[in-house]
C-alpha cells in the first residue's frame, strides 16, 4: 500500500489571466491592508514604480535592492525598509530570488530579534546546536507574489537565502512563509529577458522530472508533475517561436505551478537540485541555468534506476523514442541555453570542490540511484562538463 502525505501550502488564492494591479487592489481590500511595500530588483524598478503608481495611496513604497540568490544582507535591508514604512502587506514582484528574499523578510518582521544578517543563522534548516525552530514564531505581516519568471518559488513555504560570507545557500521555512496569494499575469512577463524566462522554465521542468523519477510513488504529486511537464514542453517552444504569445506564456505559468506542486508530496528532489544549489549559492550560476546543466547529466547517470519513469518523461515531452537525458538536453539547446559547465566557465579543477560541497545537500539522499560519495557526484559533473 502506498503511504505518504501531501502538504498544501497555506495560500489563500491564485489569480491568473488578469492585470496584476487590479488584482492586488482587490486582495488588499480583502486582507484589510492599506500600506503595500513592493519588493523587487533593480532590473524591474521601472515596472515596479508603474505598479506602485497604479496602486495609488495603497503603495507604501518600492524596495529594489534584492540581488540574485537572495543575499542575507538584502533580506535584512528589505525587512528594515518595510518596518520603517509600516507596511502591512508585502508584494514580491520578480523572480525566484525576489520571492525567496521576501519570504524570509516576513520572518524578520515576525521576530523582532532578526535585524542583522547574522541573526538569520539560527533559523535556517538543518542540524546544529545553534538551530532554532522557526515554526514556533507567530506570523504577522504576510506577502503576495507577482512572478515574472518560471522559478515557482511563490508556491512553496521554503526559501533559499545566501550567506554571503560563507558563500552558501541556506534554506528557511515556516508554515506561513508561502505567499498568501499569487497573481499570474502573463503580460508582465513580456519584458523578462528570454534567457531568464527559458532557463527558469528548465528549472520548472527540473521540478517535475525529479518528482516523476523519484522511486517513491505519490499519486497526487505524480499527476500534477506530469501535467506540469507536458504543459512546459508545449509552452516553452511556443514562446521561443512567438515571444509575444500571451497564451503560450500562460501555459508555461500553469505548467510551472503544477510542476512545483508535485513537491508537496514530501519525497524530496534529487541530485540535479542538490548540485544546482552548490552551483548557485557557491559559484553564482543563475538559478535556472543550473538545471540546464545538471538535469540531463543526472538523468544519464540515473538511467538504469527507474527506466520506466524516464520513459514517461520522454513521452510527456513529446519524444517517446529518445532517452530522457537527450530529450532534456535537446530542449535546452533549442532554447539557446548553456548545457555544459564549461559554458559557465567552470572547469575540471572545480569538480572536487563542487562534489564535496554537494554531499551536504539533502537532495542526494533522495536521488533514484544511490550516491555513495563525492566521486559519484564527480561522475555526474563529468557528464555535464
Amino acid at each position: 500500500m502506498i503511504q505518504g502525505a501531501h502538504r498544501f501550502p497555506r495560500q489563500d488564492t491564485v489569480v491568473y489571466g488578469r492585470p496584476a494591479a487590479e488584482v492586488v487592489i482587490e486582495l488588499a481590500k480583502r486582507y484589510g491592508a492599506s500600506r503595500l511595500m513592493i519588493m523587487t530588483t533593480k532590473s524591474l524598478l521601472e515596472a515596479a514604480q508603474t505598479l506602485s503608481a497604479d496602486l495609488g495611496i495603497l503603495s507604501a513604497g518600492v524596495f529594489s535592492d534584492i540581488a540574485a540568490h537572495s543575499p542575507r544582507t538584502d533580506v535584512i535591508a528589505g525587512a528594515n525598509a518595510a518596518r520603517e514604512a509600516k507596511a502591512d502587506l508585502l508584494v514580491a514582484f520578480g523572480g525566484g530570488s525576489v520571492i525567496d528574499a521576501t519570504k524570509v523578510m516576513q520572518l524578520c518582521l515576525w521576530w523582532a530579534g532578526i535585524k542583522q544578517p547574522e541573526d538569520l543563522g539560527p533559523w535556517r534548516l538543518g542540524r546544529g546546536e545553534d538551530r532554532r525552530d522557526a515554526s514556533a514564531i507567530q506570523s504577522g505581516v504576510r506577502m503576495i507574489a507577482i512572478p515574472t519568471t518560471l522559478s515557482a518559488a511563490e508556491f512553496t513555504a521554503v526559501a533559499g537565502v545566501t550567506d554571503g560570507e560563507k558563500k552558501v545557500k541556506e534554506a528557511y521555512t515556516h508554515p506561513d512563509m508561502a505567499p498568501k496569494a499569487v497573481v499570474l499575469d502573463p503580460a508582465l512577463t513580456l519584458t523578462t529577458p528570454a534567457k531568464l524566462w527559458f532557463s527558469t522554465g528548465l528549472k520548472a521542468i527540473d521540478h517535475a522530472v525529479e518528482q516523476l523519477c523519484n522511486l517513491q510513488r505519490a499519486p497526487m504529486g505524480d499527476a500534477v508533475a506530469a501535467e506540469g511537464l507536458r504543459l512546459l514542453a508545449e509552452g516553452l517552444p511556443a514562446c521561443k517561436e512567438t515571444p509575444n504569445d500571451l497564451e503560450a506564456r500562460a501555459i508555461c505559468q500553469h505548467g510551472m505551478w503544477l510542476a512545483i506542486s508535485g513537491g508537496a508530496s514530501g519525497r524530496g528532489m534529487g541530485a540535479s537540485h542538490a548540485i544546482g544549489h552548490t552551483l548557485g549559492g557557491t559559484y553564482g550560476v543563475p538559478h535556472g541555468i543550473t538545471s540546464c546543466i545538471t538535469l540531463h547529466a543526472v538523468l544519464e547517470w540515473n538511467k538504469n534506476y527507474g527506466a520506466d519513469r524516464q520513459a514517461l518523461v520522454a513521452k510527456l515531452m513529446g519524444r517517446r523514442t529518445l532517452p530522457a537525458s537527450v530529450v532534456v538536453r535537446d530542449l535546452v539547446i533549442k532554447l539557446g541555453l548553456p548545457w555544459r559547465l564549461s559554458e559557465v566557465l567552470i572547469g575540471a579543477s572545480h569538480l572536487r570542490d563542487i562534489a564535496e560541497h554537494t554531499m551536504h545537500d539533502r537532495g542526494i539522499r533522495t536521488n533514484p540511484r544511490p550516491i555513495r560519495n563525492a566521486d559519484d557526484i564527480i561522475q555526474i559533473l563529468e557528464l555535464a562538463a
